[in-house]
């Protein structure tokens, strides 16, 4: 069991890192589980929501959860579970889909499980926030001595900095990487026409600023930028709101977060704003991948080596 999670509630980047990290699962034979609580869902259900299993992507957002949705869709080979009950969850994809190792998402406080690698996502400005309700922080920064690593945004320096703050040994870092503009419908093709132009962009994430910078610095002149609350459900009104701005700033493109996205494409009465609708893929890689790789088969070797015959 591989845990990834953070101190600070919204924006820290992990579900990009949690894709991250299976693809290097997946390099090195292994077969991942992703384990999460769909949180933000528009439709509950009891037991295990099996969102992908390893072939084809099972379910809509809206009974996923976005993150998980955005998770089955990149990670084609990757089974993706959601429940409330996240041992429940692996012990299924165990048995029905011969996983071999468990990720599990905004994985920190969940304690219920235990884990063999506790990884904590964070950045310099993590040091610097309260606890809520003052701040973002779920709890104490002195809660981070019980990871592992911390997968850190930023330089070197600020990575080993970060680490040193807040009592953990190893730090490895992360780089943000924005992709070429996709359409939302067909979802994921490429956009007609010109590579850049005048867009309303529109976001419902925590830290829509770095969406916003993204596009400018890709030379899209953002004309219009629209801010929601994280996970919202879009309504009638909302469209209607993004539709008109585009209309009134007689916008090339109207685009969106990947996240944003896939809540957006429901199988029933999809809402359209009309023209060119695109959103912004964003993935994370890990700098020094070979070592990040090698230190983490080691962890999870060892911790097999530990476990009884009957439980391997």
């Amino acid at each position: 069991m591989i845990s990834v999670g953070n101190l600070v509630i919204g924006g820290s980047g992990k579900t990009p890192v949690v894709a991250a990290i299976a693809r290097l699962l997946i390099e090195r034979g292994e077969h991942p589980a992703i384990l999460s609580r769909g949180y933000g869902r528009r439709q509950g259900a009891d037991g295990v929501v099996v969102v992908s299993d390893g072939r084809q992507v099972l379910q809509p957002a809206s009974v996923s959860g976005d993150e998980p949705q955005m998770l089955a869709r990149a990670l084609p080979t990757v089974v993706v579970a959601v429940a409330a009950d996240r041992h429940l969850a692996g012990r299924l994809a165990e048995r029905r889909f011969h996983r071999t190792v468990h990720l599990l998402d905004d994985g920190f406080q969940h304690l219920s499980l235990a884990r063999d690698v506790e990884l904590l996502v964070m950045s310099p400005s993590d040091l610097d926030e309260r606890l809520l309700p003052a701040g973002r922080l779920r709890e104490g920064l002195e809660a981070a001595r019980a990871a592992d690593a911390v997968l850190v945004a930023g330089t070197d320096e600020e990575a080993a900095a970060v680490a040193r703050d807040v009592g953990v040994q190893r730090a490895f870092r992360l780089t943000r990487h924005y992709g070429a503009p996709q359409l939302v419908e067909p979802f994921g093709a490429a956009l007609p026409g010109e590579a850049v132009g005048r867009a309303v962009a529109f976001a419902g994430i925590a830290r829509p600023e770095r969406f916003f910078s993204a596009l400018r610095e890709q030379g899209w002149d953002v004309v219009r930028e629209l801010t929601f609350r994280d996970h919202r459900w879009f309504t009638a009104r909302d469209v209607e709101r993004i539709r008109r701005a585009a209309v009134e700033s007689g916008a090339d493109l109207v685009i969106t977060t990947e996240k944003d996205a896939v809540r957006w494409r429901e199988p029933v009465a999809r809402p359209t704003v009309g023209g060119v609708f695109g959103f912004l893929p964003m993935h994370v890689s890990i700098d020094a991948p070979d070592r990040f790789a090698a230190w983490l088969g080691e962890r999870l070797a060892s911790a097999r080596a530990r476990r009884p015959p009957e439980a391997a």
